[in-house]
């Protein structure tokens, strides 16, 4: 059974993004951890102008929290009656990233599902704040849904990498199961100016291909030195559904979020980035 936390604030787009994890995660047995963390709502809450009401604006905050999730649990369940689903709901006076990080570590949550607000027009941001946070402090992969986004059926997912990269055992089987689903193709994509591979680099892409082995799976090499603008053109070039990335130091989702001077093209996602950290977990 998969453990899957889904953090709201109750806007349209978490709401999205957790409905859009009901329905990709159809065919799984999943327990959906269904959180809303509002420590910072808390203390910019207009009543609390002083120490004597502190614990009456908190109750207050808390009520409201914990109603609103069960009203939001109470649809879900309407809209996805689900036998193979269980539901928790966690309300905490607490950051987002703080919590998140504690009940992953609690209930060794397997992903966190969260949307994300898509590229501004006037700033160069792909994520919103919170997606962003999560995606850089929490120790846990994380599936970030664009605004609006409905496709659950992802036909063609790319997986780029310089194979420089030791993957965990436990992530790449978390790509294997929500590839099989939907009999997705991966495209493991080598973007390099040069193909010879190092003996690590050997090693790392034989243990993709061993734990992606009951996945259709094809190695692909682009000819570039320009990481952003090559992976955003072969998403578009091949109509891919869905990217997957790891997110350490020196990685290609850390140049995407922290753009050199060099490379400044953004991916601009429209489509779900299933990125992960790469930790040793339980």
């Amino acid at each position: 059974m998969l453990s899957i936390l889904l953090p709201t604030d109750f806007s349209k787009n978490s709401i999205n993004a957790i409905k859009y994890a009901l329905e990709f995660f159809k065919y799984q047995k999943v327990e959906f951890f269904l959180m809303h963390a509002y420590g910072n709502e808390f203390y910019d809450h207009d009543e609390l102008v002083s120490r004597e009401v502190f614990e009456a604006v908190l109750k207050k905050v808390n009520t409201k929290s914990q109603n609103n999730l069960d009203k939001l649990l109470n649809e879900l369940k309407v809209i996805a009656p689900n036998p193979r689903y269980i539901f928790q709901t966690i309300s905490a006076n607490n950051t987002l990233v703080e919590e998140a990080n504690t009940i992953a570590d609690d209930k060794n949550i397997d992903l966190i599902v969260m949307g994300t607000q898509g590229k501004s027009n006037t700033r160069n941001i792909i994520f919103g704040s919170q997606t962003f946070q999560v995606l850089k402090y929490v120790q846990c992969p994380v599936l970030a849904i664009p605004a609006n986004y409905t496709n659950t059926q992802p036909e063609k997912v790319m997986f780029p990498t310089n194979y420089l990269i030791p993957y965990k055992r436990r992530e790449l089987k978390l790509l294997s199961i929500l590839a099989k689903s939907y009999r997705s193709k991966i495209d493991v994509v080598y973007i390099t100016t040069s193909s010879k591979l190092s003996i690590r680099q050997e090693d790392n892409k034989a243990f993709i291909k061993d734990t992606l082995s009951t996945n259709k799976i094809n190695f692909k090499i682009e000819n570039s030195n320009k990481i952003a603008g090559t992976i955003s053109g072969y998403i578009k070039e091949n109509e891919i559904d869905m990217i997957t990335m790891i997110n350490t130091q020196h990685s290609f989702l850390e140049d995407l979020l922290f753009p050199s001077t060099i490379d400044k093209v953004s991916l601009g996602l429209d489509i779900p980035l299933l990125a992960f950290q790469n930790t040793a977990r339980k």
